[in-house]
């Protein structure tokens, strides 16, 4: 069973390209994959019944079952298991989406737009529902079910152009994500009540589990939810006829056979033991009830036909849930039988809509007349599966609802509470069944007076094939019952046995099953008969709750709370912002420290040498300056000083490789810093600052107070020896390096490291995004290529894809035509802008500067350094480059884009941990190798080094993609865009003008 998932998933993968070449005959090859799984299903149908049963009597390894460990710690695996139920479950699933899949190659036109990804979504639909019947974890199962509800989202607004697919597809997705949701909730409780997330643990340890009371009773309840929302039960139904605004062959697939199933499918699971359950009856009874008889009451005032079976599918769906959710054999056998009669009926005459709309050009009943005169093969189709619907003989359809009643008529008789009311609310819900088929073959078929012959193209029997096949299995089974009730029963007998066990079949003589049928079609053809009567009876009673406005209402509701909460928390004020932070982050521990008994240092050593002393009483003065500082600048500066003190801090404890990355670290936030600080007005203040200073530094020095109170408390604690007396053996033993702070980033905790670097990618995105951006009202920035609010990022694209190529251009144009070739600033800057010491220097500088970073790297795993460090260092060199020679310079001198650079890190990076993988390792795991070098010596080198040279280029495109933004983009605007003309010198001269 795993090769035919896998086999699922893979193929939709790479579907689009199989498009590409064979067009809307590709989905020919993708029916082809659930085919294949349907015939071995078929071949190996007996082995999982069999299983069941021996199961059942205590024999080992049965039901078959694939167990795959995932996440050990956590207790999470991949556990697969083929049971009858899932079997069952699976011929549908397979069965059905591969004849859909045939019936999109007529359906669908290569010109189509999109058909690529339709196909590979309802292709990887099919794998995502075959693996939810199959989980035997509870995890791995709300995966798979959510999985459906994203690629049901997907399928429902593949008309991406039409908002009302778009706005049906998202209702669709909110309601069934919150049914996941409270359903994940119960899932875990369930789980950890149970102490295995194993479902067939779970079901064998019921009885227990049960017994605990009110913990399993409100689990069980919050699972419900979830099955009932994506079955569509009221409240929850109205999604699913505004899901009809999909292609037809995703409702004839999800929202027939397979998705909305999913929820029948779950209920079926737990009821064997759970059915007893505190809310099981009154949750499912009631509402199933409610909901067969709500959609078949809607179901008669639709007018597209489409509308008619999505109402009908509704009731259906409540039928389905209340009998299955009765929870005993005899509804175990009616439920299913009912399931698969409605996946046959319901998916072919979904998929005679599409047929008739494609041809007819039209889904409305009072449009359509005459189909059953030019479409009499399509008409014959449509009333077989129509007659299944309706519970008429001989076809399946019947003989499954033969056995509902039958299992309602035993439980009234037996006093089951509810019993009679059960039995009267199916018999009526079944009337409007009866009554809304018949309006759907009226509709579609009938010749109506005073409307014109609807024009009827002939239908190819290629197109035809799938609901025809559908049909016939509807029949089929009618005569064969015997095999679907042996199918059935390793379910049916995980309940306690009836005492008057149901059977299926097409006659059982004079019952009064049969009488209840007789009745229904009686009432159902006075209640067609008299369809206008009813239609005004409609218009009068209308509905005291309507779901849909009620979604509505709770979803504007939402958004306005939502408004209302960000337009007081979403100032745009960054010290408001802090403030929030910093008080949180103050009272919280402060709370918690006074509510529990935590231990106080007793010994404080407040500093181990007077350089430590002075150190820190320089911070203080900085951190005081800065607060009283008028200026943004100085401001800045007095802030930097406190994380320089911070470097040499670390340099005299002894750490020296902190020291050195905070150093370098320090100076490029203090370069990027003022840079931006260009665009802002150089007073701090520019309202009274007297009380908000007071306020914010009060709040300043009691977080500070608070940091250094809980890290004296934490070491107070202690009571083990700290791990970091393992970290130098940890290091050199497992790291092969001497650097304990380079081994724990890119080898024992590479994984953070891995995040990290991540984070810095999407923080240089976030800074280009905020520079580039194209605002509202911008127009000095706003070009005929971009539209307004698009983000135009660095050199990626557009913006400086000619922009930066010219200026590389012009800095080229003076580096060949000046003596001193490598500088160019004095060609390309101002003169009051120039400085001829900075220019010196930085020729003294930069590739030393470079040299050293790559000397960092190389070296960093058994001396101070690194490619964090390493990565800082080229990133500072790259800076005194631009501030020496501009804009121009910066351009010259980084070629390559910093999204290059970001992606090419990050490539690296991960390259270098899934490598080992292809050796037998695992992710991230190094290696060293020593080798011997002619005049150089023995030497070792460590893979993880790979990973350091990742960390090294991102951090390198970080820091060019902050000199992009904060510093040339902000140069292009100081300078009001005004283009750069180059005057040629005279022939012979060296000199040229920029202007």
């Amino acid at each position: 069973m795993l090769e035919v998932l896998i086999a699922l998933f893979a193929v939709s993968f790479v579907a689009p390209l199989i498009f590409r070449r064979l067009g809307r005959g590709t989905f020919y090859v993708l029916g082809a994959v659930p085919a294949a799984g349907f015939v071995w299903l078929l071949a190996n149908f007996a082995s999982f019944t069999g299983a069941e049963q021996a199961a059942r009597i205590g024999e080992p390894n049965a039901p078959p079952s694939i167990l795959v460990p995932w996440v050990e710690s956590l207790h999470l695996e991949l556990a697969f298991r083929m049971d009858a139920l899932a079997a069952v479950l699976s011929l549908l699933v397979l069965g059905v989406g591969a004849l859909v899949l045939f019936y999109c190659a007529r359906y669908f036109k290569n010109e189509d737009a999109n058909i690529g990804p339709f196909g590979a979504q309802l292709l990887a639909f099919a794998g995502a529902m075959f693996g939810l019947v199959i989980s035997d974890d509870l995890i791995m199962l709300f995966i798979f079910w959510e999985l459906t509800t994203v690629l049901s989202y997907l399928l429902v607004g593949f008309a991406r152009t039409r908002i009302f697919a778009r706005r049906s597809a998202l209702q669709a997705l909110i309601v069934t994500t919150f049914g996941g949701l409270v359903m994940l909730l119960g899932l875990i409780l369930l789980g950890e009540t149970a102490g295995s997330y194993r479902l067939s643990e779970i079901m064998a340890d019921a009885a227990a589990l049960t017994a605990q009371g009110t913990v399993v009773d409100v689990a069980i309840l919050l699972i419900l939810v979830g099955a009932v929302s994506k079955s569509a039960l009221v409240p929850f139904h109205f999604w699913l006829p505004g899901a009809m605004a999909a292609p037809t062959p995703v409702s004839a697939y999800l929202h027939a056979a397979a998705m909305v199933k999913a929820g029948v499918y779950l209920v079926a699971r737990l009821a064997p033991g759970f059915s007893e359950t505190a809310y099981w009856h009154g949750t499912l009874l009631v509402l199933g009830l409610a909901t067969m008889l709500v959609g078949g009451w809607r179901a008669l005032r639709q007018h597209d036909i489409k509308l008619v079976l999505a109402y009908g599918t509704v009731s259906q769906l409540g039928f389905l849930m209340l009998v299955v959710g009765i929870g005993t054999a005899n509804a175990a056998v009616a439920g299913l039988s009912m399931m698969l009669a409605h996946g046959f009926f319901k998916a072919a005459l979904f998929l005679v809509v599409g047929i008739i709309d494609h041809k007819a050009g039209t889904r409305d009943l009072r449009e359509l007349s005459g189909l059953w005169r030019t479409a009499p093969k399509l008409f014959v189709v449509t009333l077989v599966s129509a007659a299944s619907m309706a519970g008429l003989p001989p076809f399946f359809g019947f003989v499954a609802k033969e056995s509902v009643f039958e299992t309602l008529l035993d439980g009234a008789a037996n006093g089951d509470p509810g019993g009679t009311w059960l039995l009267v609310g199916v018999v009526a819900g079944s009337i409007l069944t009866f009554a809304y088929t018949a309006r759907f073959v009226w509709g579609g078929f009938a010749s109506k007076p005073g409307v014109a012959p609807t024009t009827f193209k002939a239908v190819p029997w290629l197109f035809m094939a799938s609901p025809l096949l559908l049909s016939l299995v509807t029949i089929a089974t009618a005569f064969t019952p015997a095999l679907i009730e042996d199918a059935i029963a390793p379910y049916a007998g995980l309940f306690e046995p009836a005492g008057h066990p149901v059977h299926l079949a097409l006659w059982h003589g004079f019952t009064p099953a049969l009488g209840l049928s007789a009745v229904v079609v009686a009432v159902g053809v006075l209640l067609f008969a008299g369809r206008a009567a009813v239609a005004r009876a409609q218009d009068k009673l209308y509905p005291l709750i309507d779901a849909e406005k009620s979604y509505k209402h709770i979803l504007g509701a939402t958004d306005e709370i939502a408004v209302w909460v960000t337009g007081r928390t979403q100032r745009g004020s960054l010290a408001f912002y802090l403030i929030v932070i910093l008080i949180v982050g103050l009272l919280a521990p402060a709370v918690a420290g006074i509510a529990f008994d935590v231990p106080t240092p007793q010994h404080i050593v407040w500093f181990d040498t007077p350089a430590q002393l002075v150190i820190g009483l320089v911070m203080v003065v900085g951190s005081i300056a800065a607060i009283k500082a008028n200026k943004r600048f100085l401001a800045v500066l007095m802030v930097g000083v406190t994380g320089y003190g911070m470097a040499i801090m670390f340099a005299l404890q002894g750490a020296p490789d902190l020291a050195l990355t905070q150093l370098l670290v320090e100076t490029i936030v203090l370069v990027a810093m003022v840079l931006a600080l260009r665009t802002l007005p150089a007073p701090l203040w520019t309202t009274n600052p007297a009380g908000h200073k007071v306020l914010r530094a009060a709040i300043g020095i009691a977080f500070g107070v608070v940091m250094v109170g809980i890290a004296a408390t934490a070491m107070a604690s202690r009571t083990a020896d700290p791990i970091s007396l393992m970290l130098p053996e940890l290091a050199y033993v497992g790291g092969a390096g001497e650097n304990i702070v380079n081994v724990i980033l890119v080898d024992i905790r590479a994984w953070d490291t891995f995040g990290e670097i991540t984070v810095l990618a999407a923080a240089a995105t976030g800074v280009a995004s905020l520079i580039y951006v194209r605002g509202r009202g911008d127009d000095r920035r706003r070009t005929e290529d971009v539209a307004p609010g698009s983000v135009d990022r660095g050199s990626e694209h557009l913006h400086h894809s000619t922009r930066a190529t010219a200026a590389l251009a012009i800095a080229r144009h003076f580096a060949e035509s000046a003596k001193d070739a490598w500088l160019v600033a004095g060609r390309t800057l101002a003169p009051e802008r120039r400085s001829i010491i900075f220019e010196v220097i930085t020729r003294l500088l930069f590739h030393s500067m470079i040299l050293f970073s790559i000397y960092l790297l190389i070296t960093g795993h058994n001396t101070p350094g690194g490619g964090f460090a390493g990565g800082l260092l080229a990133g500072l060199a790259l800076t005194i480059r631009y501030l020496a020679g501009g804009r121009f310079e910066l351009a010259e001198s980084t070629p390559i884009s910093p999204g290059t650079l970001l992606g090419l890190g990050l490539a690296t990076a991960s390259l270098s941990a899934v490598f080992p993988l292809f050796f037998g390792g695992q992710i991230f795991q190094s290696a060293a190798l020593e080798f011997a070098l002619p005049l150089f010596g023995e030497h070792k080198f460590v893979t993880s080094t790979f990973f350091d040279i990742g960390v090294y280029l991102v951090v390198v495109g970080l820091v060019v993609d902050v000199l992009r933004s904060l510093g040339a983009e902000i140069d292009e605007r100081s300078e009001g865009r005004s283009p750069v003309v180059v005057h040629e010198a005279p022939e012979g001269s060296t000199e040229g003008v920029a202007r």
